[in-house]
């Protein structure tokens, strides 16, 4: 199976973002290819969660699982400390008071 680049990836999401009316923004453009996605959903009111894509050996899918939650700043320097350690890694903002992210679909995790 032929895995789909970190761009293209990045892409197709914020599309699927606009579509449904969720304002999203890319804060770090990581490695076109393979950089590692990471995604910030800030409620407007403070606090945030940062989702990371993970990788169950077990079962062998692919599920998206909380990096990070709380204060919008504490989840900030979560995804800082990510980068320092991973400098191609993606960070899109996604912002939304309903908590919408859409990382449950169908499809995002593939």
């Amino acid at each position: 199976m032929t895995r789909l680049t970190a761009k293209f990836w990045v892409q197709a999401y914020m599309a699927r973002l606009e579509f449904s009316g969720i304002p999203a923004y890319v804060i770090s453009h990581g490695d076109d290819t393979a950089g590692a996605v990471l995604i910030k959903l800030a409620t407007l009111d403070g606090q945030a969660q940062a989702f990371q894509r993970s990788f169950d050996l077990m079962s062998g899918a692919r599920k998206w699982v909380v990096l990070s939650e709380g204060a919008e700043a504490d989840v900030d320097a979560a995804l800082r400390r990510q980068q320092e350690f991973d400098p191609d890694i993606w960070v899109i903002e996604v912002e939304d008071r309903q908590g919408r992210h859409l990382l449950d679909e169908p499809d995002l995790c593939d």
